[in-house]
C-alpha cells in the first residue's frame, strides 16, 4: 500500500493528499514480521554483529554506520540502538545490552523461530520510549484534518486517515514497532515459523474479545482472509495477500496457520500484516461486493461497526468529524487509553487548522504549513515536532499510450525531471522540511543508500531540451509549446485541492516545464475526485504523496500486475520486466545483504526510467497543545500511533 496522499496497502504504505508534509504511514500501526533470535542457525549472524560491535567500539565506525550496517543484516533500529548504549558505556556483559540478552523485533524470521512475545515487547516499548506517567485521566483530545475518513472497515480501509481511525477500532494479527517499524503483537501474542520456513503459525491472546463481547476467535482470522481474497472482494490489498498467500486454516479458536507460496522475506509486512481481522458473526452475511454500502460501514448503524480495539465507534458525520472512545472493557491492559475520546474534525482550510490549534478548539494538527513553523514555535502553548518518514512527494504520467501517448518514451521523462530545480522547491516552497529526492528509497527505509543511486537528476534544463529535441519534440510553429506528429505537448496535472505547499509547487513545475516548451494546466480537485481518477486511469498526470513501510519493498507500485485494478499502487500502468524479476526474487530472498542489493537495483531501474517523478523527501511537521502529553509522531509509526497513551492536562 503503502503518506501521503490517502490511500494505503498496508500500514506503512498509504497514498496522501499533501495535507501533510510526509507521512505516516497508514493508519492503523499493523505491520510485519518481528521475531527474537533465539538459537540455532543464527550463530553466524551473531558473529557478523559482534563484529560490527568490536569495529564501533574500536572507533572504526560511526554509530550512523553501526546502526545502517546492522539494519542491513536485519538487525531493527531498537536492537541496534541497545548494542550502541552497551557500546558507549563499555559495558563487556552479554546483560547489558547484547542481542542474546534482549528479545527485539527483526524484519523476518528465520525457520524455527518465534517472534517477540507480547510481555517482552511492551517492556521493549517502555525502554525504549520515556512515557510521562499520566497525572489525570479522561477527557477528549481532537484532531484537526483537512480530510475525511473514507471508511469504517480495515479490510476496505485505503487512506491514512480511515486507517487512523479503524485502526483503533480493530486489530490486526502484527503491528508495526514506533521504535524501528518492524513487526510486533497485535492481536497474536506471538508467532513461529517452522522449519519450512513457509508456515506461520500466530498464537491469538487468550482474552481477546469483540466489542459486542463474543471471543474473537481464529475463525474470525479465517474470514477476515476470506474477504480480502474473496471473488468481489473491495480490499484494496488483494493483490498484495494473493502473491504470497497459499492457504490457511484455524489449527483451534485461538491459532491461526497460514502458509505463504513460497519463503518470503517480507511475508508479513507485504501480505499477513494487511488484513485487518473483522468478526465473522456481523459480516458474513453480506456479499463483499456489497460492504462499501453497508451501514456497518457507513456508519449509518452503529451496531454493526464492532471492533476488538481499545476504543469504540460513537458517529461518523461525514465531511464533518468523526469520534471514537475509550473501550473500558479492552482486552489488552498495556494498551488501555486513558483518554474518554478521539476525534477527527475535518476543517478543510489548512490555515484554519492552524488557526484553531492556536485558539484552542482543537488539540492536535495534523499538518503544519512549513511557512508557519517558525511563528508557531515561540508560543508557549505549543509544541510543534518534525520528523523524517519513509514517504515521498511525486507525480504519476499517465503511461498508458490509450489514455495519455506524451509519457510513454524514457527519454522524454527523464527530461521532464531534469527540467525541475527540486532543490529549490525544498528550499523556497518546503523552507527546507524536505530534501530533493535522490532515488525512490525514503529516509527511514533500509534501503537507504543515496550514494548507490545510479542517475542523480539534478536540475539540467538544457538537458531537458536536448532530449526532448532528440525523442523528437520540437516547437514548430515558434508558440513555445513543443509538438510531435501533430500533438502539442499539453496536459492537465490533477493535484489535490486546499494544500498551501501544492498551491505554489504546482505553477513553479508549470513554469519550468513551459520553460523547456512543455505546457502543464494544473487542476486542484478534492483527493476522492483524484484518487478515483488515478485508479480508473482517467488522467494524463496527478501530483500526491506516498508512505512506505521500512522494509525497502516497493513492488506494490512498480510491478506491471500492480496497478489499481488488480489492487495495485501502480497508478502510471508503467511495467518493466527486469523489475519484475528483480521483485519477485527480493520478496524470497532471505539472506538481508543480497535482498539490499536487489532493492537497491530496483530503485536504479526505476529511477533511471522515471517510472514516477519522485520529487522530494518531505518531513512531517505537526503541533498540538501543550496540555496534551505523550504527543510521540514519529515516522515509523505515524502521527496517532501514542493516543492510547496520551492523556490532557484537566
Amino acid at each position: 500500500m503503502p503518506s501521503v496522499d490517502q490511500r494505503a496497502t498496508k500500514p506503512g504504505d498509504a497514498m496522501d493528499s499533501g495535507c501533510r508534509i510526509g507521512v505516516e504511514a497508514f493508519a492503523h500501526p499493523n505491520a510485519v514480521v518481528a521475531g527474537p533470535e533465539n538459537g540455532g542457525d543464527r550463530r553466524m549472524d551473531r558473529t557478523r554483529i559482534d563484529t560490527l560491535v568490536e569495529q564501533l567500539r574500536g572507533g572504526q565506525l560511526s554509530r550512523r554506520q553501526f546502526m545502517t550496517r546492522a539494519s542491513a543484516m536485519g538487525v531493527s533500529a531498537g536492537a541496534a540502538g541497545l548494542l550502541a548504549r552497551s557500546v558507549g558505556a563499555q559495558d563487556s556483559s552479554p546483560a547489558a545490552g547484547s542481542a542474546d540478552a534482549a528479545t527485539v523485533p527483526v524484519l523476518s524470521l528465520t525457520p524455527g523461530q518465534r517472534s517477540i512475545n507480547r510481555e517482552e515487547w511492551d517492556a521493549l516499548l517502555r525502554e525504549s520510549i520515556e512515557f510521562e506517567e499520566p497525572q489525570s485521566e479522561g477527557g477528549i483530545i481532537i484532531l484537526g484534518n483537512t480530510s475525511d475518513i473514507g471508511t469504517l472497515n480495515p479490510i476496505l480501509s485505503d487512506d491514512v486517515y480511515s486507517g487512523w481511525v479503524t485502526g483503533f477500532m480493530f486489530n490486526y494479527l502484527t503491528g508495526s514497532s514506533p521504535i524501528d517499524g518492524l513487526p510486533v503483537p497485535d492481536l497474536a501474542d506471538y508467532w513461529e515459523l517452522a522449519d519450512d520456513g513457509l508456515t506461520f503459525t500466530f498464537h491469538i491472546n487468550q482474552n481477546a474479545m469483540w466489542h459486542d463481547g463474543q471471543p474473537v476467535t481464529a475463525e474470525d482470522v479465517v474470514f477476515s482472509f476470506d474477504a480480502t481474497l474473496g471473488e468481489g472482494s473491495l480490499s484494496p490489498r488483494t493483490s498484495s495477500v494473493s502473491l504470497i498467500v497459499d492457504s490457511y486454516r484455524a489449527v483451534d479458536e485461538k491459532t491461526f496457520e497460514i502458509k505463504t507460496l513460497e519463503p518470503v522475506a517480507t511475508a508479513i509486512s507485504d501480505a499477513i500484516g494487511l488484513v485487518g481481522v473483522v468478526p465473522r458473526h456481523i459480516w458474513e452475511g453480506v456479499a463483499l461486493d456489497q460492504w462499501g454500502s453497508d451501514p456497518g460501514n457507513t456508519g449509518q448503524d452503529p451496531a454493526r461497526v464492532v471492533g476488538s480495539g481499545p476504543f469504540l465507534f460513537r458517529e461518523w458525520v461525514t465531511a464533518d468529524h468523526v469520534t471514537i472512545v475509550k473501550n473500558p472493557d479492552y482486552w489488552d491492559p498495556t494498551s488501555l487509553p486513558v483518554i474518554d475520546e478521539f476525534t477527527i474534525r475535518v476543517i478543510p482550510e489548512p490555515s484554519a487548522n492552524v488557526q484553531a490549534l492556536q485558539t484552542g478548539e482543537i488539540d492536535i494538527v495534523e499538518s503544519v504549513p512549513p511557512a508557519q513553523v517558525e511563528s508557531l514555535r515561540p508560543d508557549p502553548n505549543l509544541n510543534i515536532v518534525n520528523y523524517d518518514n519513509a514517504g515521498f512527494n511525486w507525480y504519476s504520467p499517465n503511461q498508458d499510450p490509450a489514455r495519455s501517448p506524451l509519457f510513454t518514451e524514457v527519454p522524454v521523462r527523464q527530461a521532464m525531471f531534469y527540467a525541475l530545480d527540486r532543490q529549490l522547491m525544498a528550499e523556497s516552497i518546503y523552507l527546507g522540511f524536505a530534501a530533493r529526492a535522490i532515488g525512490t528509497q525514503a529516509p527511514l527505509s533500509i534501503a537507504y543508500a543515496p550514494d548507490q543511486v545510479t542517475t542523480d537528476f539534478t536540475y539540467q534544463p538544457d538537458m531537458a531540451r536536448q532530449l526532448l529535441e532528440e525523442a523528437g519534440w520540437v516547437d514548430g510553429d515558434g508558440d513555445g509549446i513543443r509538438e510531435k506528429d501533430g500533438v502539442r505537448f499539453s496536459f492537465e496535472c490533477l493535484f489535490s485541492e486546499g494544500v498551501a505547499t501544492y498551491e505554489q509547487q504546482l505553477p513553479y513545475m508549470q513554469q519550468a516545464w513551459r520553460e523547456v516548451g512543455i505546457e502543464m494546466i494544473p487542476a486542484a480537485v478534492p483527493f476522492t475526485s483524484l484518487s478515483d481518477a488515478v485508479d480508473t486511469g482517467d488522467f494524463q498526470m496527478a501530483v500526491y504523496g506516498f508512505s512506505w513501510g521500512v522494509d525497502g519493498s516497493q513492488g506494490d507500485m512498480y510491478r506491471c500486475d500492480a496497478t489499481p485494478e488488480s489492487g495495485g499502487f501502480n497508478t502510471m500502468r508503467y511495467c518493466n520486466e527486469r523489475y519484475d524479476e528483480l521483485d519477485a526474487q527480493q520478496r524470497v530472498e532471505l539472506d538481508p545483504e543480497a535482498r539490499l542489493a536487489l532493492l537497491l537495483e530496483q530503485t536504479n531501474i526505476v529511477n533511471d526510467e522515471q517510472a514516477n517523478g519522485v520529487l522530494l523527501f518531505r518531513q512531517t511537521i505537526m503541533g498540538a497543545q501543550r496540555r496534551v502529553h505523550n504527543f510521540l509522531p514519529n515516522g515509523f509509526a505515524g502521527q496517532t500511533w501514542y493516543m492510547t497513551y496520551a492523556w490532557v492536562e484537566q
